[in-house]
C-alpha cells in the first residue's frame, strides 16, 4: 500500500535562515512546494492513501519549539481527521518514534516523500526508509530547503534529487518523480 509522508511542512521552519534579502525568495519557494504538498495530500486522501504528517519538535527557544506558533503545522497541510501524526525530535522520522510501527499497521510499503529540509530530515528519512526495505518515492518538486553557504535553496533541492535517484537507482526500489507523475492507487 502507498502512502504520502509530510514532513516538517511548520510554520517556521525557514524562518530566519537566510539573510533578509533572500527571505522572500525562500518564502515564495516555500509556499509553492507548500501549494504541492497539499494537492498530493487530496489526492491521496482520495484514493484512501494513508497520509502521515511528521512534525518536529523543537528544544525551548528553536524557531521548532514545541507548542509554539512556528511548530503548528502549515494551514495548507495541516492533518484532518484520519491523517497520522509523528512527533520527531531528530531529523530521522523513524528514530526514537512508532512510524515503523505506524506503517506497518497499515501495511504501507511504499512511502511518498514530501517536506523540509531537503537535505536534513527528508534525506536521512528516505535513506533511512529505503535501508528498512520500503519503497521509496521522492517528490523531486515537493521537498524543499534554504541557502545553506554558497548554495542556493535551489541548488540543494536539485542536488538531492540527482544524489538519492543515482545512490539508490540499482538493488532498491527509490525513484524521483515530479507531482504531475505522481498517482496513488
Amino acid at each position: 500500500m502507498q502512502s504520502l509522508l509530510v514532513i516538517d511542512v511548520q510554520n517556521a521552519i525557514v524562518d530566519g535562515t537566510v539573510t533578509v534579502d533572500r527571505q522572500p525568495i525562500i518564502d515564495q519557494a516555500l509556499q509553492n512546494t507548500v501549494d504541492r504538498i497539499a494537492m498530493l495530500q487530496r489526492q491521496a486522501r482520495a484514493a484512501g492513501a494513508p497520509v502521515f504528517v511528521v512534525q518536529h519538535d523543537g528544544a525551548p527557544g528553536h524557531r521548532l519549539a514545541r507548542g509554539s506558533q512556528g511548530w503548528e503545522i502549515r494551514r495548507e497541510v495541516a492533518p484532518i481527521r484520519g491523517d497520522i501524526v509523528i512527533n520527531k525530535t531528530h531529523s530521522d522520522a523513524f528514530y526514537q518514534t512508532d512510524f515503523t510501527a505506524q506503517l506497518e499497521m497499515r501495511g504501507v510499503t511504499h512511502l511518498i516523500v514530501t517536506g523540509f529540509m531537503s537535505q536534513y530530515c527528508v534525506d536521512i528519512t528516505v535513506r533511512r526508509a529505503v535501508e528498512l526495505g520500503y519503497v521509496v518515492t521522492l517528490v523531486a518538486d515537493g521537498h524543499g530547503t534554504c541557502d545553506e553557504g554558497a548554495l542556493r535553496h535551489d541548488q540543494i533541492t536539485a542536488h538531492q534529487n540527482i544524489l538519492l535517484g543515482k545512490i539508490y537507482d540499482r538493488e532498491t526500489q527509490l525513484t524521483v518523480k515530479t507531482t504531475k507523475e505522481i498517482s496513488f492507487f
